[in-house]
Order: C-alpha cells, then structure tokens, then sequence
C-alpha cells in the first residue's frame, strides 16, 4: 500500500436537501482561518511601514492601502477560481504554463533587479514576480499528470521534467543576475512531495529522494549563488568563532538574523504591544515588512502572540489535509496536498529564519507578509483549494 492510499477515503453521497446547505459548499473553517491569518498580517505590515507616527512625521499608510487592495483583488480570484469546474481547470493548465515559461524566459531580457535577483516585471509603481504565480500552476499542472491509478516511469519523467523546467529557467538567471533560491526551493519540495503522495512506486520515490538531495547540495556548492547567498549560509552553519574570522563581510551577513533575534527577545512572553516594538519602529530589521515580517510578531506580540499566529496555520494546514482526505479524485487529492505543501514549508522557513533557525532564503510568510504577488498566490492557492471541497460531492462534475 503506498502513502497516498491513507487519504483514498470515499464519503458517503449526501441527501438532496443536505447538499444544499451552506457549509457543505464552502469549509467555513478553512475560510475564517485564512481570513484571521490575513487580518493579522494586514496589521503587522501597517506596524511594519508606518514609521514613527509623530506630530512631525505622520504615519504612512501607502503599505497598509496597498496591501488591502492586494487582500480585496485576491479574494475576488480565490472566489472565481473555486467556482470553475474540473474540465475547464484542466483545458487551461497547457496555457497557463505556457505563459509561464514565457514569463519566465522573458526575465532574462527585460526583468528587473531585485536584491540582487532579476524575478520581477516592473508597470510604474507595481512589481510581479511571475516565479510566485508559477508555484500554483506547477501544482496543479503535477496534479494533472500524476492523478493516475498507475504512475508509471513515463508519468513520472513528464511530472520532473515540468517541475524543472521552470526551476532551470530560474537558475538560468545567474546569467544576468542571481536566481531567487528561495523560490526555487519552493519548487523543489512541492514537486517533492507532489510525487512521493502519488501512486509512484516507493522505488522511484527513493531515487527521486537521493537526485533531489544531489541537486540542491549541488546548487549550494557550484558558483550560481552570488556571494551574499553564500553568507547568509556561512552564517547558518558556522559558529560565531567561525563567522569572526571570516571578517566583516559575515558580520554584515549575520546582521538581519543578528537583529531579528534581538527583536523577538525583546518580545518576551507577552510582547512590547502592538506598535510599541522598538526594534521595529526603528527599522532596524531590513525588510522587516516583507521577508523578516515574523520578528514583528515576536516583539510586538511576544511568544504568544507568535504562537497564535502559528497555530491558526496549523488549524488551516489541517483543514487542507482534510479535504485531501475527503478529495473523490485524484487529480483533487494532490492538488490539495501540492497547496499544503507550498503553505507549509513557506510557513516553516520564513518564521524559522527569523529566529536562526533556518538559513535565510528570502521567502514570504504567506498571507502575512506585504506584496501582491505572494498575496494574490497564496488567494489563488486557497481558491484551488476551497473549489476541491466544493466538488466533493459533486459527482455529476466528473461524469
């Protein structure tokens, strides 16, 4: 029995008049869960950008304002998204990661620097990240392929071969500038864990186990990453005596978790209070609304606080798992669990880096952090999502 037999649990249809109702459409936990999560970041990124708020110098509101159209807009794509049915979802896939890899392609030639990274498309004032909208598309393209009784060698090769194709794209951008790989890690444990939750037999999963460690060992020590990438490593693995006589250059690399930490120490149990966070006011942490976003959890709203915050992404990531449990079809099993898989790990390495935990790679706390692309995927994901517990029970859609 493979893993992916534990989540093949058939319900029972419904009576008519129950299949009606309300709650048997939409997950109101799943929702109110996102919604919370959302909330909270919306506030934190206002806490984040607003500055010293004084008589002399007013509050900035641009980020705040931003980020609730980015919240308004991505609720309106997860709305639409749970609304289409399988057979239109699946007859847009081929174009979509079309239009990806011909997003993708075209940073090479026309994307703008970004930290040192060429992901972005610049129209005036707005940025997208294609990379960041390629992670769903991904998923759901792996879904398509793998959702079958039998995944076979020929299957299996097709899923690798669309889950690297968009990564050596990504990788190809340390001909201009440096890949994102913190996206690519991304990547890389959604089409992972896509694969081993698949019928593929535990031979191939195991050897898939050791070329996925192969390749990212191989990242790591081969000249695609720019020195500041190779720091920020050097100062997860090696001791403080190490780092020290390696000289200015890691003391500046050490100095974003250096300055997280001592915000969430300062949080203590309780918090500082929600704009009180002196680490925070200061802006001592650099992007500390976007990718260091959870050091503001912990010194404003202290362990509990932080706690709160990830444990309705604990509640939410079940609610996921559930309706992967429930999922009547394959193709909707795995698209689930390729969404849970995107949420969880982004969840893990954002908050983990902040607290040295992890290396620091760049990656968003979902639904938290500020900008619009990580914002409208995460929508769209949770929209895959929700249109899979929509369809749970609607045979008829398949027939």
């Amino acid at each position: 029995m493979t893993s992916v037999d534990t989540l093949a649990l058939k319900p029972q249809p419904l009576a008519k008049e129950d299949d009606q109702r309300w709650w048997f459409v939409v997950d109101p936990i799943l929702i109110v869960t996102a919604l919370l999560i959302t909330a909270i970041g919306a506030v934190l990124v206002f806490s984040a950008t607003r500055g010293s708020a004084t008589p002399a110098e007013p509050a900035n509101y641009s980020f705040l304002e931003r980020q609730a159209a980015f919240i308004a807009f991505g609720l309106l794509l997860a709305v639409f998204v749970a609304h289409l049915r399988v057979r239109t979802l699946r007859a847009l896939l081929p174009y979509a990661y079309l239009a990806l890899l011909v997003l993708l392609g075209g940073l090479l030639v026309v994307g703008e620097n970004v930290r040192g990274s060429r992901a972005w498309y610049s129209f005036g004032s707005f940025s997208v990240q294609p990379s960041e909208f390629g992670k769903v598309v991904v998923i759901a393209v792996l879904a398509a392929v793998l959702s079958s009784e039998h995944v076979n060698t020929k299957r299996l090769l097709a899923a690798l071969s669309l889950g690297a194709l968009p990564v050596v794209l990504m990788l190809a951008a340390v001909f201009v500038a440096q890949p994102d790989v913190g996206t690519i890690l991304v990547y890389v444990v959604v089409v992972a864990v896509m694969i081993a939750m698949s019928r593929a037999r535990v031979r191939a999963i195991a050897v898939l186990a050791v070329i996925t460690i192969a390749a990212v060992v191989g990242i790591f020590q081969s000249d695609v990453l720019a020195q500041y990438q190779e720091e920020r490593l050097q100062v997860f693995v090696l001791s403080e005596e190490a780092l020290d006589a390696l000289g200015p250059r890691a003391a500046r690399a050490a100095f974003n978790v250096e300055q997280s930490q001592i915000a969430i120490g300062n949080g203590g149990l309780l918090g500082r209070g929600l704009f009180q966070g002196t680490q925070t006011r200061s802006n001592l942490v650099p992007e500390q609304q976007t990718d260091f976003i959870f050091s503001v959890v912990g010194e404003e709203l202290g362990f509990r606080g932080a706690g709160v915050l990830l444990g309705l992404y604990a509640l939410m990531l079940f609610r996921m798992w559930r309706i992967a449990v429930r999922a009547t079809d394959s193709f909707d099993r795995l698209l689930t669990v390729g969404v849970m898989a995107m949420f969880l790990f982004q969840a893990f390495q954002s908050a983990g880096m902040t607290m040295g935990m992890m290396p620091v790679t760049g990656i968003p706390l979902p639904l938290v952090s500020y900008g619009g692309s990580s914002m409208l995927t995460s929508m769209l994901a949770l929209g895959l999502v929700m249109g899979v517990y929509k369809r749970r029970f609607d045979f008829a859609e398949r027939g």
